[in-house]
Order: C-alpha cells, then sequence, then structure tokens
C-alpha cells in the first residue's frame, strides 16, 4: 500500500462562491514509504495546496486523499494523519511556540499525553537529529533563521511522523543555511523517513529520488531529476529553469559537444571539466 494516494483531486478556494479560485485540476499521484521527492512549479502552479492536501490541512472540493489508507475527509482520522505527516513551512517562527527550545520541541508530543521519560528521550533525539541538542537551553528568538528551522523540524520528529513534508522550507534561508537543512534532510531520508519537498530552488530537487513538476493545478511532468531535466523544452514551456550545474554544462557542450547532458551536479560537472583537461584540474 502506497503511503500517500492522491486520487483525481480537484481543489478550488471559496469552493461554490462567486469569487472561486481553482487550485488543483484532478491530480493523482503515489507517494512510497521512504521516497524523497520533490515536487517545483512557478508561483500558483498548485504546489503549496497540494501539499496541504498532505495531512488534512486542506480537503479536496472533488477526489480524495488517502494516508496509509486512512480517508482525510474523515474527522475520526485526522489526528492519525497528522501525526504520520508533519509540516514544517516556509516561516518557522510561526510554528515555534515554546520560551526555550526544548520545551518547543516537547509541546507536541507532551500534548498527546507522552509519558515523561519517552518525551525526554524524543526531544533529544529530536535535537539531535538536526545538531542542535547544544542550544537546547536558548531562546527560539536568538537562534539564526537556518536554526529556527531546524527547530521546527525537531518539533516535528518529535511526534514520531513516518513523512515529512516541507512547504517552502529553505525559501527564506541564506545559502549557508540551506546548506545545512539539505544535508539534515539527507540524513533524515537515510534514516527511513519519507521526505517530500515543496521548493523553487531547482538544485534542491537533485536530492530527489522523484521530481513533480505542477503547472495549472496539474501534472505536468514527473520523474527521476534526470527525466525530468532532460526534458529541456518542457521546461522551458513550464517557465523552469535547469539547475546551475546543468546550465554552465550545456553553455560548455556548445563547445564540446561530447560533455553529457545529464550533468546535475556541481561534482559532476567539476568532473566533466577535469576529464575534457586531461585530469589535470585540482
Amino acid at each position: 500500500m502506497s503511503l500517500i494516494r492522491v486520487e483525481n483531486v480537484h481543489f478550488a478556494y471559496r469552493a461554490g462562491a462567486e469569487r472561486e479560485t481553482p487550485a488543483l485540476n484532478g491530480v493523482d499521484l503515489e507517494i512510497q514509504a521512504g521516497e524523497y521527492v520533490a515536487i517545483v512549479g512557478h508561483n500558483g502552479s498548485g504546489k503549496s495546496t497540494l501539499a496541504r492536501h498532505l495531512n488534512a490541512l486542506l480537503l479536496p472540493t472533488v477526489g480524495r486523499v488517502l494516508v496509509a489508507g486512512m480517508d482525510t475527509r474523515d474527522s475520526a482520522h485526522t489526528l492519525d494523519i497528522r501525526r504520520r505527516v508533519g509540516m514544517v513551512f516556509q516561516v518557522p517562527d510561526n510554528q515555534i511556540v515554546g520560551t526555550i527550545v526544548e520545551e518547543d520541541v516537547a509541546f507536541g508530543p507532551e500534548n498527546l499525553g507522552v509519558p515523561h521519560p519517552e518525551l525526554e528521550q524524543r526531544v533529544r533525539e529530536s535535537l539531535e537529529a538536526v545538531d542542535l541538542w547544544e542550544e537546547r537551553h536558548r531562546p527560539p528568538h536568538l537562534l539564526s533563521g537556518g536554526q529556527k528551522q531546524r527547530v521546527a523540524i525537531a518539533g516535528v520528529l518529535a511526534m514520531q511522523p513516518a513523512c515529512l513534508v516541507l512547504d517552502e522550507a529553505t525559501s527564506m534561508l541564506d545559502p549557508a543555511g540551506r546548506a545545512d537543512l539539505l544535508c539534515i534532510l539527507r540524513r533524515l531520508h537515510g534514516s527511513g523517513l519519507t521526505i517530500i519537498a515543496i521548493t523553487h530552488f531547482m538544485e534542491e530537487t537533485i536530492e530527489a529520488e522523484r521530481v513533480v513538476v505542477m503547472s495549472e493545478g496539474q501534472i505536468a511532468l514527473a520523474g527521476s531529476p534526470a527525466e525530468v531535466f532532460s526534458d529541456r523544452q518542457r521546461l522551458t514551456e513550464l517557465r523552469l529553469r535547469l539547475p546551475a550545474p546543468a546550465r554552465l554544462a550545456d553553455a560548455l557542450r556548445q563547445r564540446r559537444p561530447a560533455v553529457s547532458p545529464c550533468l546535475l551536479t556541481t561534482p559532476a560537472l567539476v568532473e566533466a571539466i577535469d576529464a575534457l583537461a586531461g585530469g589535470t584540474t585540482a
């Protein structure tokens, strides 16, 4: 069974009203347990609206979303669904409620009645997973933006979800903060956690096993990063740019046609340049 199954989902804001705004138009998507999926698309494509359907923050106007077989439209399952699918949003301050870091991370499981010894263990494990155990006694407002986002992730991890959904969670971070967060996501995925990352940074999609491209409320393109980014014409039509290494590789290919069209990462590009130079580069 899929961890998440999205079946013919349509959604409109202010459905039935005079100013109804369609956002999703017949989306079908399956997420398997343990996958790392990146969802991209231009502004207004429906990617964030789709993300909010994955743990019942929004409910379909038509169609259904199943999480571990539970229909998000059934309010009896809402709590269990949100335990399984944790959300991290763009602005970490909106998710932080505690006056010190460890209190904030404990907030969710404590409200579920987790016994104190287990609660302490969950807090420690969650903060260690995001490299913030040493900051556990600090007020969150004194942390950097990247650290705050990691506190938000730790708070979700303390609920022991099966899936972590990040909705533009890196968009307010500097390059160093984004790199740190991606490293943590890579490690969490390696431990078996399902990752769904909504992002507008195309370079971040290379981390994923599968890329889903949204446009006009529908899935316009899907596949591995190599498959998606090989369709240059379609990406242009969808108003999306290749990752920077791939753009540099395309420019290099104008002079050296032998350069592979599948160079998506900086290490792969450097290796290709090294080979062209006869192995003389550092």
